[in-house]
């Protein structure tokens, strides 16, 4: 099952996307009950080399204050907040300053490294919003009605071979290119052979979800030089099994879709919104459209603003 949902503002101006996005995720929940996801592009208005670390930590006696100090071994925090959350967790969120964006994800590791404790993501454009637990519980649980963006996807999970948790919930995200998200309906059945080369050239795994694998194999792409589209129609002749998959970037999403068409996808378009989902209840959520268009078997659509 699963249900995936993209949305893109035309005009590049700031627009509830998270409450658009709460709206379309809330008409797939049928589709997941276990997680659901937010990428929310154009919002934050973060600094260069500014970052945004959401981490996963468990209620324990100066286990907080732990992580405060493996994040500033290397930098300073600016800004924090804590968000609480289901099974004894918080959700630790501090804005923090870097030389480069190479030095990201080796701060993750070493901060990753504490018990109790995972890093959720790190992010430059986008705010990335993921726990257990359903659409709308999430929503007022971080206040998703509120998040302003230029374009946003988002996921609601139906577990079906990894665990429940925030870490395993979409979306999914790479550190090879910056800020490149991925959420995904289906199966990689081809898995460790897309997954094997890519560790090769340095990409680190955290999971063994096929969704992890996608977006690996599309941030490298585009480090490569490929356009997005281009990654998109690569990706559909490489990759096996039935799937469906939108990835976000910090200039617009695009959507792929296996070459039996074993997934669902629609789409919607007018003057200015340009959205996916996996079934149109979640795009009347979002426009009264009756110009909704099935994505072909094999499909790819990538949309830049």
């Amino acid at each position: 099952m699963c249900g995936i949902a993209g949305v893109v503002f035309k005009d590049k101006k700031l627009h509830p996307v998270g409450e658009i996005m709460t709206r379309m995720l809330d008409a797939l929940q049928h589709r997941g009950p276990d997680s659901a996801g937010f990428s929310i592009y154009g919002g934050l208005g973060l600094a260069e080399n500014e970052y945004l670390l959401n981490i996963e930590v468990k209620e324990k006696p100066g286990l907080l204050d732990q992580v405060k100090e493996a994040v500033n071994t290397v930098t300073q925090i600016e800004t924090e907040e804590i968000i609480p959350s289901v099974e004894n967790y918080n959700i630790y969120r501090c804005k923090i300053a870097l030389n480069s964006f190479e030095e990201l994800k080796p701060l993750i590791m070493d901060v990753d490294k504490l018990e109790d404790v995972v890093v959720l993501n790190g992010s430059h454009s986008f705010e990335m919003i993921k726990d257990v637990g359903s659409v709308k519980e999430i929503a007022d649980r971080y206040d998703t009605y509120s998040k302003m963006g230029t374009h946003a996807i988002g996921h609601t999970r139906f577990s079906t071979e990894s665990i429940v948790d925030r870490y395993h919930a979409h979306p999914f995200q790479s550190y090879i290119t910056a800020d490149i998200t991925v959420v995904h309906n289906g199966q990689i059945t081809n898995y460790w052979k897309i997954r094997d080369p890519l560790e090769r050239k340095g990409h680190i795994f955290e999971t063994n979800n096929d969704t992890e694998c996608i977006v690996h194999y599309i941030a490298d792409k585009l480090h490569e030089g490929y356009k997005l589209e281009e990654a998109l129609e690569q990706s559909v002749k490489d990759m096996d099994g039935p799937f469906s998959y939108i990835v976000g970037t910090p200039n617009g999403v695009g959507i792929a879709k296996d070459q039996l068409g074993l997934r669902p996808g629609v789409l919607a378009e007018n003057d200015e919104v340009f959205a996916i989902a996996s079934e149109e209840v979640s795009l009347r959520a979002v426009m009264d459209t009756h110009d909704i268009d099935q994505i072909s078997p094999g499909e790819t659509r990538a949309y830049t603003i």
